[in-house]
């Protein structure tokens, strides 16, 4: 279920707080990740008690990954920052709900924005992990400390998402669980009829694009798998007029362009014979539904993110990266592009991914 956005202004709340609030500002693929470990954090509320998860507008496209039993509270976080009447709205909806107790579910908080909806709340308890050194903010994020009752010690800047949320769900539960797989439950995604033909479907975007392997990468792929294999592009409808340089795919064979919604492209990629896919959402999906997956991957996330830590890596994905010195930078490459690319991305070995193809489809 989804909560309007916005919320009369009012000040008066139930004498009584209730519910639980779980703050999670990650984007796409960080929300496909969260909904793994979300029941576990879900335990620390009580059988009969309403919760409520805030997501960024935009990764609230995953919300179909979450039961009906979390309400879903999206917010346009630029308005928020930019807008004040809006800023008021969603403060004073957060108000309203008189939570008994929030949860911030973020190693890396903003000091506006995530710690801003935490002091809206003003509920009794917050509980929340010790936040990720951010040299622009540290100064605010260490003045909001008191904002929190308790703050958890998740371990390095350097660890795996998941483990880390895991980690976070045992101290929060006082359990001791181990990490789950990459792996959705069967009943959170539709089921799709089977392909008439096998089908690979590929995922070369990236809202970042240095992120991308270049086109003829793609177009490589097709002509090595020729004409008994149907291809599907798959990516936001605004995807091709962003790169153009892509569109001379759909004159290969037997390939079509697929803009569907998460929800309705899960089921297709648990059908697909296989997924190649750049380190974006939807590898995450193609991962987590089953399907067979290939991830062309920078290595700006390699301990956190992408390769995953091998207690939660499934046996249906393979990671391909280049290793280089900077590896781990979270996205803050200070080496020059080449060819448009960060240098671990277009340093990549084609002949590594079609031996990858190779092995996959022959499993």
């Amino acid at each position: 279920m989804v909560m309007p956005a916005f919320f009369s202004k009012t000040k008066e709340r139930p004498g009584k707080s209730l519910g639980v609030l779980f703050i999670s500002s990650g984007g796409l693929g960080d929300t496909v990740l969260l909904s793994l470990i979300v029941n576990r954090l879900c335990q620390i509320a009580a059988p009969d008690e309403s919760i409520t998860l805030v997501l960024r507008h935009d990764a609230a496209k995953m919300a179909f990954l979450f039961n009906d039993r979390i309400t879903i509270l999206p917010i346009d976080y630029t308005d928020f920052q930019k807008t004040r009447l809006y800023r008021e709205a969603i403060s004073n909806q957060l108000y309203s709900a008189n939570f008994r107790l929030v949860v911030s579910t973020d190693y890396l908080r903003h000091p506006k924005i995530d710690d801003a909806f935490v002091k809206a709340c003003a509920a009794p308890e917050v509980l929340a992990m010790e936040p990720r050194s951010w040299a622009k903010y540290d100064k605010e994020l260490t003045k909001n400390r008191a904002l929190y009752s308790r703050l958890f010690d998740s371990g390095p800047v350097h660890l795996d998402k998941v483990l880390r949320w895991t980690r976070f769900a045992n101290w929060l539960t006082e359990t001791e669980q181990t990490s789950p797989l990459v792996r959705l439950p069967e009943e959170r995604v539709k089921v799709a009829m089977p392909y008439p033909r096998p089908t690979v479907i590929l995922v070369p975007f990236s809202a970042v694009k240095e992120k991308q392997s270049p086109p003829e990468v793609y177009a490589q792929i097709m002509t090595h798998l020729g004409v008994d294999y149907d291809f599907i592009i798959a990516g936001a409808p605004g995807d091709l007029d962003a790169n153009p340089e892509y569109k001379f795919l759909l004159e290969h064979p037997n390939v079509q362009f697929d803009g569907a919604i998460f929800e309705d492209l899960a089921p297709k990629l648990k059908q697909a014979q296989l997924v190649v896919s750049v380190d974006t959402a939807t590898m995450h999906l193609a991962v987590a539904v089953g399907a067979p997956t290939i991830c062309l991957a920078s290595a700006a996330y390699v301990g956190e993110i992408v390769p995953y830590a091998p207690e939660i890596t499934p046996e249906n994905v393979r990671f391909i990266y280049t290793p280089i010195d900077c590896e781990g930078c979270l996205g803050s490459c200070h080496l020059p592009a080449e060819n448009g690319m960060f240098p671990c991305v277009a340093r990549l070995p084609e002949t590594r991914t079609l031996a990858a193809i190779d092995e996959v489809l022959l499993e």
